[in-house]
């Protein structure tokens, strides 16, 4: 069978002022240059920064690393809140050619001590405490088992000096390492180079287009790779950026609303919350006059909620992207897409991305024919930080296994439909979690729910579906969901045999629901 291929989006030039630049900090001085009193990013606290302050704060920071003996190579891992600070540890580690490691702040002392004993860590960041843990506390235990790992803490904010003394940029080709969750093993790091991030920032700006006068919410966690690439899409385009450090729904909403916001986001959870507080204020009370569009990524959506985001918080509703920590803007939606395709589809790749679908027996998928997507592109990451792990990471073309199933359609665009190892196989038939997912929103007395595969005696393994009660005490039994689910036309072999309740699903940094948590809690019940 031919080959079928995405046709990828092409670059826009209002979304990239700068398409010869190939390292961050280059980046940083030319967007400093070109637009130095125009407005970078404001926080929850509506503390506000330029391009042009960016740049010389970050000079300032990154003197004061290098008087604490950070040099070009350096592996510094960090772990900060979303506020400006860390945008400016960012920047100042770009500007020593040091090789940053972010780690998002959910991360707790086995993942943080896994990653800084495997990447040989040599500074670890961290604030004394964070939404009452104590991350200083943990990093000097890490430090003292880890021989030549030193601790900064930021209570006093980060260190300063006179950049004047600064050395040349220059550093290791490989900047940096971000680690995927470690929701189902170990976490695993991918190594990225500076233009990698970059030809990531552009796939996003070639299709949303962001321009100076925009305004983007940028609610995944800063020391995620996608909190890094909202940073990277500004500084190319010279949009503005709103970050907080907590995420409070009414608060959150009116920070937004107050900035003006037209790229609203970051995720489902968030835009989830949006839609109650904006219930709540009924009507007349428009919290997002300016929005052009509601942005997700890596979660699943149904049409029905597209079409609540876009009749009621405004725009065209959603508009969804798709990437892994390995390579994470693999694809994104374009505001001018067609309403059914904001509702289902996870975009087109980006300029210098190659994808194809491969069938399981091996074949190659045409168009509408599901299998697993794989990937080229300049922004896949070089390999992983344990080299083991890139033998059976790449096929023998050289393509990347993402591992998730997906579907090009006659335009190029991907939709993902789940993941390899997300699916049932109750009596030797393969079920899509994710289809259940699907058909289980807007059930009755359902809030939120997931499916995972439970092992069965009988059947190898069965369905079952893990709840948030819409009203707390007021759970539907599993009769009346699986009515609701045949009513929707699911297949009654799909139905699941088992109905749990939580007060709320586990998630990840991005929002993701770690199913692994779940199975094993459920399976020991």
């Amino acid at each position: 069978m031919t080959q079928h291929t995405a046709k990828p989006l092409p670059p826009h030039p209002h979304g990239d002022a700068f398409p010869d630049v190939a390292e961050v900090w280059d980046l940083v001085c030319r967007r400093a240059d070109a637009t130095p009193d125009a407005p970078l990013v404001v926080d929850q606290d509506r503390r506000r920064i330029t391009f042009g302050q960016y740049r010389a704060a970050a000079e300032r920071v990154a003197a004061g690393l290098a008087a604490r003996g950070v040099r070009a190579g350096d592996v510094v891992s960090w772990q900060l809140p979303s506020r400006i600070d860390a945008m400016l540890l960012t920047a100042a580690l770009s500007r020593l050619g040091a090789v940053q490691n972010p780690l998002v702040p959910m991360l707790r002392e086995p993942d943080v001590e896994f990653i800084c004993r495997q990447a040989g860590t040599r500074l670890l960041i961290v604030p004394g405490e964070f939404r009452g843990y104590g991350h200083g506390a943990m990093a000097d235990a890490i430090s003292g088992r880890l021989d030549g790992l030193d601790v900064l803490r930021t209570d006093a904010g980060l260190p300063e000096g006179d950049p004047a003394g600064l050395p040349p940029v220059r550093g290791p080709e490989v900047r940096w390492l971000f680690y995927t969750s470690g929701t189902t093993s170990e976490p695993k790091g991918a190594r990225h180079l500076d233009s990698g991030l970059l030809a990531a920032a552009r796939t996003f700006c070639a299709a949303l287009e962001p321009r100076p006068e925009d305004v983007v919410a940028a609610l995944a966690p800063m020391a995620h790779v996608g909190g890094v690439l909202h940073i990277l899409a500004a500084l190319l385009s010279g949009t503005s950026l709103v970050v907080s450090d907590t995420f409070d729904p009414a608060e959150t909403a009116r920070l937004l609303s107050e900035e003006k916001v037209t790229l609203g986001g970051s995720g489902v959870p968030f835009i989830r919350a949006f839609l109650q507080v904006q219930r709540a204020a009924g009507p007349d009370a428009r919290f997002f006059p300016h929005a052009k569009c509601w942005l997700v990524g890596g979660a699943s959506r149904t049409p029905s909620f597209h079409a609540q985001v876009r009749d009621e918080l405004g725009g065209v509703g959603l508009v969804s992207g798709y990437g892994l920590t390995e390579c994470p803007f693999l694809s994104w939606g374009r505001l001018d897409d067609d309403d059914h395709a904001h509702a289902t589809a996870d975009g087109r790749p980006g300029p210098g991305t190659e994808v194809r679908v491969i069938r399981s027996d091996g074949g190659a998928a045409g168009p509408g024919e599901p299998g697993e997507l794989r990937v080229k592109a300049r922004q896949l990451m070089v390999g992983y930080v344990d080299s083991a792990l890139d033998a059976d990471a790449f096929d023998e073309a050289g393509y990347f296994r993402t591992g998730d199933l997906a579907v090009l359609d006659e335009q190029g665009r991907v939709t993902i439909t789940g993941r390899i190892k997300d699916v049932i196989i109750r009596n030797m038939e393969n079920i899509s979690a994710r289809e259940v997912e699907d058909a289980l929103d807007g059930c009755p007395g359902l809030a939120d729910a997931a499916v995972v595969a439970m092992p069965d005696e009988a059947t190898g393994e069965r369905v079952c579906a893990v709840a948030v009660a819409e009203t707390a005490g007021r759970v539907p039994a599993l009769a009346d969901v699986c009515e609701h689910l045949l009513s929707c036309g699911l297949n009654k072999r799909k139905l699941p045999e088992q109905l749990e309740f939580v007060e709320e699903l586990p998630r990840n940094a991005m929002g993701k629901v770690m199913k692994n948590v779940l199975r094993e809690r459920f399976t020991a019940h």
